[in-house]
């Protein structure tokens, strides 16, 4: 168990410190741990923060901020984090954003595993300036623009009598607070301090990968002067299969099967894997099958990332009845009937009544004539449905 650094104060010594201070210098403490904590909850400062650190929000050199406050300085002492950020004194080098990417993988990829190779285009540290975007020995000169600041302020109207105020990247010296006259840049990257680079990378496929899961190059992403290059993040987006349908480490399938196979059994291929192999389904003579009736097939799922076991293909019964009139003659149907099961005795009723029917149905059409609502129904004004009468009775 960590029992702690000594050197360093106690949550009790820490408040005992806070009490001790006088009234200005808890007042300046207060307002640095709420200025910390805006920066944080806000996306826009926060981005701010970590391309120019707390010269975008120092009011003295352009910004809106207290210069005096430095975020990394004030969330260490506070919880031991680092976030990184902040250009002009930063002490440590900050960490790129992370470059999030989409990537299509049919269910055969997942279910082999795949090596995708390719070229990517990304920003790379100028190798003739080193990145300084200038000359050698020559010296960068402060920005007139913004002071140095790298950032400066602009007023948008965002409605009508709505102005808001902003804080952008310079654009005179790219952000970097620094100007070089046009003589004293870099001839390769033009002062840009990067040149784009195209890049031969590699990402690999565990087979039994998942929708949503992250392949992840790290620091591949584009570099920037002064920062730790982000890593390239891929998000693994599964494409719907025709046939089969994954879920965790289980896949499903439909059997279909004919009338015959369903009462006399089967023996044959019933359908092609993932990786290409046939699947042979015996299935025994005088066992039934029903229509839904599900099979399940231990060990033919989706492998498992570790190991070599895999999860179970559930197979769902689909019987394919035959067309209308398959039968030749009347004799061929009682040799069919006399064959089959005797039908079902009529149901005893005191009064019968001989009706007809209509085929092929909709069932979403139910309750479509009533004059009573269903849930989820709309209410319609009976005047619409004068054309209609009311209830006929049918011809007799």
């Amino acid at each position: 168990m960590d029992s702690g650094d000594p050197s360093k104060p106690t949550g009790e010594e820490e408040e005992a410190d806070l009490y001790s201070m006088s009234g200005s210098e808890s007042e300046v403490k207060f307002k640095a741990v709420t200025q910390a904590y805006e920066i944080l909850r806000d996306d826009e400062k926060r981005k701010l923060y970590d391309q120019y650190g707390m010269a975008a929000f120092d009011s003295t050199r352009g910004g809106p901020g207290d210069a005096g406050v430095d975020l990394n300085d004030m969330l260490a002492q506070m919880f031991g984090m680092n976030v990184g950020g902040g250009a002009g004194g930063q002490r440590r080098p900050r960490r790129g954003r992370d470059e999030e990417q989409q990537y299509k993988v049919t269910l055969e990829e997942l279910y082999k595993g795949k090596t995708v190779k390719f070229a990517a285009n990304k920003r790379v540290i100028c190798s003739q300036c080193k990145g300084s975007g200038a000359k050698e020995k020559v010296k960068p000169q402060q920005c007139d623009r913004c002071k140095g600041a790298g950032v400066r302020e602009a007023y948008r109207q965002v409605g009508p009598g709505l102005i808001r105020q902003e804080v952008l990247p310079c654009d005179n010296c790219d952000g970097t607070g620094m100007f070089y006259k046009e003589k004293d840049r870099c001839k390769k990257c033009k002062g840009k301090r990067t040149v784009e680079e195209t890049k031969a990378l590699e990402i690999y496929i565990p087979r039994g990968s998942m929708q949503g899961e992250h392949i992840v190059l790290e620091g591949e992403a584009d570099q920037f002067p002064d920062q730790t290059p982000g890593d390239i993040v891929f998000t693994l987006v599964e494409e719907p299969h025709e046939i089969f349908t994954r879920v965790g480490d289980d896949l499903s399938a439909e059997l279909n099967v004919t009338l015959a196979e369903a009462l006399g059994g089967f023996a044959r291929v019933v359908l092609k894997h993932l990786d290409g192999r046939g699947i042979h389904l015996g299935h025994p003579r005088g066992k039934i099958l029903q229509p839904g009736e599900i099979l399940k097939v231990v060990g033919e799922g989706m492998p498992r990332k570790r190991g070599e076991e895999k999860g179970d293909l559930y197979l769902s019964v689909k019987i394919t009845f035959p067309k209308a009139g398959w039968l030749p003659d009347d004799d061929a149907y009682e040799t069919l009937c006399k064959l089959l099961p005797i039908p079902e005795p009529s149901i005893p009723a005191e009064e019968v009544d001989e009706v007809e029917y209509e085929t092929n149905a909709d069932i979403e059409q139910m309750g479509g004539r009533s004059h009573h609502s269903r849930p989820g129904m709309v209410w319609e004004d009976e005047d619409d449905d004068d054309d209609q009468g009311g209830p006929q009775c049918a011809t007799q």
